[in-house]
């Protein structure tokens, strides 16, 4: 194979391309460039021709067509130690190509501007760009592809160092972060025209594309001795905690994100104000409120002993007077809620490791988001669960019957056992958590720890269970601590046992007939 050695440039991203291109220049590599990186390069005066010249075919069709070429591809993905294949490319008139430096359409950039039509985004799909990664990042042990701006110091400092070549161990790790990148690519691709183009075809794809960016490499995981990432999925239409504004205080550690996650899905549940203190993804207090300053007194009252070093979501913007008050709380690890002001910021940043996190709208929800397990070998996927209930939808099975504002608090109970942890029992009063009983193998046990939870608050509350009492032995411990009603799904086949269990100890009962398990 011919001992010239040639360099493709081809780049939307131009950031640092033309000391790049300087640098394969002094190791004498010939650049062959295309449109506008061409034109940049050129501007620099560094010498480059044109892919038009190098195949004998012009760019066409406003640009779609510019490197896809056999000269171009026989000259990436030859093998050098093959035979036949130096035969072929002296047959053809074709030149080996030793390195490329090739980053995509920006897609992403694109489809995330307000407004973009469909037709922009599909000409934002780069189709050469891709073809010309993967060839070279296949034929890795002749071609060294580079995709990252990050990486042109390295390659560089190869290239004109001793050896004067690239080693393969660099090699290899640039063709694996382009088939990465690619695929990361594809992905967003798919995710966005499957929204636009088909957006009745089904919730559940045969082929599941999961794309995202790693954001930081975290301290560790849930525990010192496991190491952890955060990964950030774009494209998502809501509040979410990768497109978070990080606004004081420590980097967020891997269990913080796990509970912020628990936090901002409870707040965008409730329309009216409301303040939730989360501890291990459960609340331990929550309330709603005329202001957001009374629902906070009031899930912090709750149970202030397990609010120590809990994670707060607010679904108001946080204002001096808030701050205040958060502030005179002990231990706070992080806050997330939709803004901050200017002043508040400034009070809440006196206590420095306080994390704050800015998340945007609440209102929004992206209902193609699904729940997504890891299972081992695979992955299970759920739709979200966005069913509310209504007084409507509520069946009274016992002889004492609710009023309206028993009822209020009734479904208020539910909202809240739908984020706890299964099996789930809430205990509120006065539009507030008051006891919860979450995680526990049975029932009667999560309605023991709520009701311990709740002490004297317990007395005349409202009871939520995420499911159906399988014995009326729940009820009964309910009963004995004063509680005065219960929304529970029913469907249980003692059902009528519970209910004459509810009707010897004069309590109200009602089903929802569905159930909201959180595992």
């Amino acid at each position: 194979m011919e001992k010239r050695k040639r360099a493709i440039i081809s780049v939307s991203d131009k950031s640092g391309i033309v000391e790049m291109a300087r640098g394969l220049e002094k190791a004498g590599y010939e650049i062959i460039s295309t449109g506008g990186t061409a034109r940049e390069l050129k501007n620099a005066n560094i010498n480059v021709t044109l892919i038009s010249e190098v195949t004998k075919f012009p760019e066409i069709l406003d640009g779609r067509v510019k490197t896809l070429h056999p000269i171009i591809f026989g000259g990436l993905l030859a093998q050098s130690d093959k035979p036949e294949h130096r035969k072929q490319l002296k047959e053809q008139n074709i030149m080996p190509i030793q390195v490329i430096v090739v980053n995509l359409y920006p897609f992403e950039k694109t489809v995330l501007q307000e407004d973009v039509s469909l037709e922009e985004a599909i000409e934002n799909i780069d189709i050469g760009g891709p073809s010309l990664l993967r060839a070279a990042a296949k034929n890795y042990r002749d071609v060294t592809v580079v995709i990252d701006p990050d990486d042109y110091k390295l390659v560089l400092e190869e290239l004109l160092g001793p050896e004067g070549n690239i080693s393969l161990a660099t090699r290899k790790k640039m063709a694996v972060k382009v088939f990465q990148h690619t695929s990361y690519y594809d992905s967003l691709i798919s995710r966005y025209l499957g929204r636009k183009m088909t957006p009745n075809e089904g919730s559940f794809p045969n082929y599941l594309v999961m794309g995202a960016q790693k954001v930081n490499t975290l301290r560790y995981g849930e525990n010192p001795h496991q190491k952890a990432a955060f990964y950030h999925e774009r494209l998502t239409e809501e509040a979410n905690l990768g497109d978070a504004k990080l606004l004081g205080g420590k980097e967020l550690s891997y269990n913080n994100l796990v509970d912020l996650e628990a936090a901002l899905g409870i707040i965008k549940d409730f329309d009216e104000p409301t303040v939730t203190f989360i501890k291990h993804t459960n609340p331990c207090g929550l309330a709603t409120s005329e202001t957001i300053e009374e629902a906070y007194q009031k899930a912090y009252q709750g149970d202030p002993l397990s609010a120590y070093g809990s994670i707060i979501g607010i679904n108001r913007r946080v204002e001096e007077k808030l701050a205040g008050l958060i502030n005179e709380t002990p231990f706070v690890e992080a806050i997330v809620a939709p803004s901050f002001s200017k002043n508040a910021l400034s009070i809440l940043k006196e206590k420095k490791n306080r994390r704050l996190l800015q998340v945007g709208d609440l209102r929004i929800q992206d209902r193609h988001i699904k729940d997504i397990k890891k299972v081992s070998g695979g992955f299970l996927l759920q739709d979200r669960d966005f069913k509310g209930i209504t007084k409507d939808d509520l069946t009274v099975v016992t002889e004492k019957k609710p009023t309206d504002e028993d009822i209020k608090e009734l479904l208020l109970a539910w909202k809240i056992v739908k984020h706890v942890k299964s099996n789930a029992i809430v205990l509120s009063k006065d539009k507030r958590l008051v006891g919860v009983g979450a995680g526990q193998m049975s029932r009667v046990d999560s309605v023991q720890i709520a009701v311990r939870k709740a002490g004297e608050k317990s007395q005349d509350s409202y009871l939520a269970s995420d499911a159906f009492f399988p014995f009326s032995d729940g009820l009964e411990e309910a009963a004995r601590a004063g509680v005065k009603a219960i929304i529970q799904p029913g469907g249980s086949k003692r059902d009528q046992e519970v209910i004459e269990a509810a009707n010897r100890n004069d309590m109200i009962m009602v089903f929802s007939g569905y159930r909201c398990f959180k595992h």
